[in-house]
């Protein structure tokens, strides 16, 4: 099917790049030179300072991820850092926006609809509470683009995906069609959705547009309201990244590419490719692979540059981390997250390779090569795949991080440790590699 000129979507094509202009079939886009793109780093601000100063300062970081459904009620947190602090962990990276919804006490984003009990019932107070008292660190976990899975759509109307479809991020297969569906049509989100389920095993759900201005916006405010309400010792990015190359493909994006780019191709390319845009909407994208992929790179470091100015700002002891694609080549090439970037520019504190194979040799490169990006050993917390291997072979993983100067570790997950990987009843997995490695 021929695609639609430029600006034909639906009744209108919402334009994201500095506000929000409505643009009909007959109505095309500002002059391109009436647009100023901003700036990739925002201008007036003194360098971030990569000095790593938390409010617990342990020799060795031993964390565990908790996933979002041990954090729905009173007695599974009670019970789960009672059980932590067992098994030697000192730091606990609770996930408090699963998929864009909370798990505390939000004005933001709706309550996660697991949770149970109260109203006012707050899982990550209790756990700082429950934490602080054993001397165990606390670090918010928030999921950045994923924003929802891919089966039945979030009941709330304020959740991201019913109030704001426009703002997620569209797959190259389905952009073009796309183009012709309002993105509050049923089935826009519906296509999204399906396109995930589809590709389960590489896609996890439905993204938001990493690129979109309101979408940086929400996640810097869920960033901030974190670390101003709550006595946290760091805040820990997830799913700071594209699902993969094929994604975002929205009007939105290419329209602010194509706005990015202008200043970045000579005259005469840049005119060759904007017009055979208006006929075909891959056409700037596709006319200069290498700046698109620089363009998505750069709004997911726009985005961590943001928030971690702003968060040390506030409390320059907070710690900021981020769960990232162990395979440095993989994350830079097809998730345009620049993590080695960020710790080379003082926007990261900490990175968490996800080092996750059941493969000691494996977990060793990915470890090494990320020790090589850090530079400081503290500024690496080895992310150890625990559900993939046996206590044993977990245990086996935690000495070569040590050996390979790590600042510390992370499992995941308590929630599969304490669940279907719990083994022995008289002698679970926690307990195992509390007593092995840990002294307890």
């Amino acid at each position: 099917m021929r695609p639609v000129a430029r600006g034909a979507h639906g009744v209108g094509l919402v334009m994201a790049v500095a506000g929000c202009t409505v643009v009909t079939p007959t109505q095309r886009p500002r002059p391109i030179a009436e647009v100023v793109p901003p700036p990739l780093v925002e201008s007036g601000l003194d360098p971030p300072t990569p000095a790593l100063r938390p409010v617990r300062d342990f020799d060795e970081v031993r964390a565990l991820w908790v996933v979002r459904y041990t954090m729905t009620s009173e007695v599974s947190v009670r019970t789960m850092v009672a059980r932590a602090d067992q098994a030697g962990i000192n730091t606990l990276i609770v996930q408090v926006r699963g998929r864009a919804d909370a798990f505390y006490r939000s004005s933001l984003e709706p309550r996660a609809e697991p949770m149970t009990g109260p109203d006012d019932f707050d899982p990550l107070r209790l756990t700082i509470e429950e934490a602080h008292g054993r001397g165990m660190a606390v670090h918010a976990w928030v999921n950045t683009h994923l924003v929802w899975g891919s089966g039945r759509l979030p009941e709330s109307p304020d959740h991201i995906v019913n109030a704001h479809p426009d703002w997620l991020a569209v797959p190259r297969a389905l952009g073009r069609d796309l183009l012709r569906v309002d993105p509050f049509d049923p089935r826009f989100v519906s296509a999204l959705s399906q396109y995930a389920r589809d590709r389960s095993r590489t896609v996890e759900g439905i993204y938001s547009s990493p690129s979109h201005p309101a979408v940086q916006d929400r996640v810097h405010a869920v960033w901030m309201d974190l670390a101003e309400r709550y006595d946290l010792d760091g805040i820990h990015f997830d799913y700071i990244r594209f699902p993969s190359a094929d994604y975002d493909y929205s009007v939105g994006a290419l329209e602010r590419f194509r706005i990015w780019v202008r200043t970045r191709l000579s005259e005469p390319r840049f005119r060759e490719l904007d017009a055979a845009y208006a006929a075909d909407f891959y056409a700037l994208v596709d006319g200069d692979a290498d700046l698109w992929a620089d363009f998505r790179r750069a709004e997911v470091t726009r985005l961590v540059g943001r928030i971690y100015r702003d968060v040390k700002a506030h409390n320059p002891r907070l710690v900021v981390s981020a769960a990232v694609v162990a395979d440095p080549e993989v994350a830079f090439n097809d998730r345009f997250q620049d993590w080695r970037g960020w710790l080379r520019e003082g926007i990261l504190d900490v990175a968490v390779p996800m080092a996750y194979t059941p493969d000691n040799a494996r977990f060793e490169a990915l470890v090494r090569a990320a020790r090589s990006a850090s530079g400081d050993s503290r500024r690496l917390w080895a992310g150890i795949g625990a559900y993939m291997n046996s206590a044993d072979g977990t245990m086996e993983m935690i000495d070569i991080a040590r050996a390979e100067g790590a600042g510390g570790v992370v499992l995941f997950s308590y929630d599969w440790a304490v669940g279907e990987g719990r083994g022995d009843p008289d002698d679970p997995f926690l307990m195992r590699i509390g007593r092995g490695r840990f002294g307890r």
